[in-house]
C-alpha cells in the first residue's frame, strides 16, 4: 500500500463518518465505488465497506446516546430482524455477477430519491389535514358545540402508514439484506422507509438508522470474513476516518434543519448512483 492510497483511504473513511453523523448511513454508498475506483473486486469492497461501517456506527451512535437522541429499544425492534437476512445478502453478493451487482446498487440509490419524495408529498397532506381539523375544532368550541368525528376526521397521532411491528420487522430486514448484499450500512433504504412506514422525522430516522447499522454491519462483516472476502488492513484504515468524522457530524445534525438535512441526502444518492451505473458499464464493457 502505497502512501497516496493510504491517505485516500484516511480522507473517505472521514468523509464517510461525516456522512454517516448527517444522512444516517454507514458511508457505504461512498467507501464501495472508491474502493471499486482503486481496482479491488466488488465482493472485497463491499465486504471491506462493512468493517469501516462497524467502527463508524458505534462511534456515532454512542455520541448520539450520549446526547440522548437514540432509543435503544426502537433501534432493537429493527436490528434484530436484519440480522438474518444479513447473512442472506453476504451470499448473495458472492453470486452475483459484478457487474449486475453495481448496477443493482444504483437501481437502489434510485428507489430511495422516489421514496423520499413520496413521503414528502404524504407528509405535507398529513399536515394540511391536521391544520383543518384544527380550525374546524376550535370553530365547534366558538359555538359550544361539539361536531361528531367522522372517520376522516380521526387525529393522525403517530403519522404511521403501516402497523409499527410488522413496519419495524419491514424495514429491518430489508436493510440487512442490503448491508449484506451491497456492503451499506443498510441507511439508505431504512431512513426512508423509517420516514414512510414509522411516520418518523429524518433526523429521528438518521440518528436510528445509525444505531440499527452497528447490528447489520457487524452481522454483514461476519458472514463475509467467514467467506474471506475482508480486507482487513483497508477496512480499519477506513473506519479509524470514520470514527473522527461520525464524532464531528453527530454534533452539528441536531442544529440543522429537516429540508436542508433531506436535500443533501437525495443528492448525494443522485450523484452516486451516477458513477455506479457509469462503474457497472465499465465492468460490463471489459467482461
Amino acid at each position: 500500500m502505497t502512501i497516496t492510497e493510504l491517505l485516500i483511504l484516511g480522507a473517505a473513511g472521514i468523509f464517510a463518518g461525516i456522512l454517516a453523523g448527517f444522512l444516517g448511513i454507514g458511508g457505504g454508498t461512498v467507501l464501495v465505488p472508491l474502493l471499486v475506483a482503486l481496482k479491488y473486486a466488488p465482493v472485497q469492497a463491499v465486504a471491506t465497506s462493512g468493517l469501516s461501517i462497524v467502527i463508524t456506527a458505534i462511534s456515532g451512535s454512542i455520541q448520539n446516546w450520549r446526547m440522548g437522541y437514540l432509543s435503544l429499544s426502537q433501534v432493537a425492534g429493527i436490528g434484530f430482524p436484519a440480522v438474518i437476512t444479513a447473512q442472506i445478502g453476504a451470499y448473495l453478493a458472492g453470486i452475483f455477477p459484478p457487474y449486475l451487482l453495481l448496477l443493482t446498487f444504483g437501481l437502489l440509490l434510485w428507489l430511495n430519491i422516489y421514496l423520499i419524495e413520496v413521503r414528502k408529498h404524504l407528509t405535507a397532506k398529513k399536515k394540511a389535514e391536521a391544520e383543518q381539523e384544527e380550525l374546524r375544532g376550535e370553530a365547534g368550541q366558538g359555538d359550544k358545540a361539539q361536531l361528531p368525528i367522522t372517520n376522516h376526521e380521526l387525529p393522525n397521532n403517530s403519522n404511521i402508514l403501516f402497523h409499527p411491528t410488522f413496519a419495524k420487522i419491514a424495514t429491518g430486514s430489508a436493510a440487512g439484506l442490503l448491508a449484506g448484499l451491497f456492503g451499506v450500512g443498510g441507511g439508505v433504504i431504512m431512513v426512508p422507509l423509517q420516514i414512510l412506514l414509522l411516520g418518523e422525522s429524518i433526523k429521528t430516522a438518521i440518528q436510528t438508522s445509525l444505531g440499527v447499522i452497528v447490528i447489520t454491519a457487524i452481522s454483514a462483516t461476519a458472514g463475509h470474513a467467514a467467506r474471506g472476502n475482508v480486507l482487513w488492513v483497508v477496512g480499519l484504515i477506513l473506519g479509524g476516518g470514520g470514527l473522527l468524522g461520525a464524532q464531528v457530524s453527530t454534533r452539528f445534525l441536531p442544529r440543522l434543519p429537516d429540508r436542508i438535512v433531506s436535500l443533501a441526502f437525495r443528492s448525494l444518492l443522485a450523484v452516486l448512483s451516477i458513477y455506479v451505473f457509469w462503474q457497472a458499464w465499465q465492468k460490463f464493457s471489459n467482461g
